[in-house]
């Protein structure tokens, strides 16, 4: 996911910029709100980073060029501190990425966040919403949201590359062609992810409730609805 430098054009990485910015910047608006609400939010949301930027950072070689194939994290920080705070949460990971551990590069950061810390959150986010909604449990929902959070940011990933360099191809064909060249490392590193989603979650009901109010909110006194 995380693309080089050198990859897109100008003029692609300038327009995922943008898009990005408008996410980042609801995103702002989102974690004010929380911290005026909030004091103890500031210091859970620069936790909640660190474990994204570890969880992203273990990263695999694919044959997709100037790209690689890790987890995310980024559907577990959305249904714990918000997927527009995720959003810029991934922006700063992906800045301290590229600066000390070469991975991705700074003019692709638009790119990157906006398949990772915005496609990837919010999916995710709006799949373990929805089974909630329909009183799933708490493990099955996470994990069905890392793991759509997860294919979803790489389906973004391909599709961002072949919108740039698909050339006399035909969009779809490259966008396939690219996410191909994710598949073998992805969907297992997606079955892990759902895991540990999953598991982060049941262990932080268990332990913190606290942190979790939208979550004990929809569980019963005395099992999990």
């Amino acid at each position: 996911m995380h693309i080089e430098d050198g990859i897109l054009p100008a003029r692609s990485w300038v327009m995922w910029y943008g898009v990005t910015a408008v996410f980042v910047y609801a995103g702002l608006a989102e974690i004010k709100k929380r911290i005026r609400e909030n004091l103890s939010y500031k210091p859970f949301l620069a936790m909640v980073g660190v474990a994204v930027f570890v969880i992203s950072a273990m990263h695999l070689p694919v044959p997709v060029t100037g790209s690689c194939s890790h987890p995310c994290g980024t559907p577990l920080a959305a249904i714990i501190v918000g997927p527009f705070a995720t959003a810029v949460i991934s922006l700063i990971v992906l800045f301290f990425q590229a600066i000390f551990l070469g991975h991705g590069g700074i003019t692709t950061i638009g790119a990157n966040d906006f398949s990772m810390g915005i496609v990837g959150a919010i999916s995710g986010y709006l799949c373990w919403r929805l089974l909630r909604r329909c009183n799933s449990p708490l493990w099955l929902a996470a994990g069905a949201a890392g793991f759509i959070g997860d294919v979803m940011t790489y389906l973004t990933s391909a599709f961002e590359l072949a919108l740039s360099l698909h050339g006399h191809i035909p969009l779809v064909r490259q966008w396939m062609i690219f996410f191909a060249g994710y598949g073998p490392t992805q969907f297992p590193l997606a079955v892990a992810e759902a895991i540990f989603t999953a598991a982060v979650l049941q262990v932080m009901y268990k332990r913190r409730p606290d942190l979790l109010p939208g979550v004990a909110g929809r569980i019963r006194p005395g099992g999990e609805s």
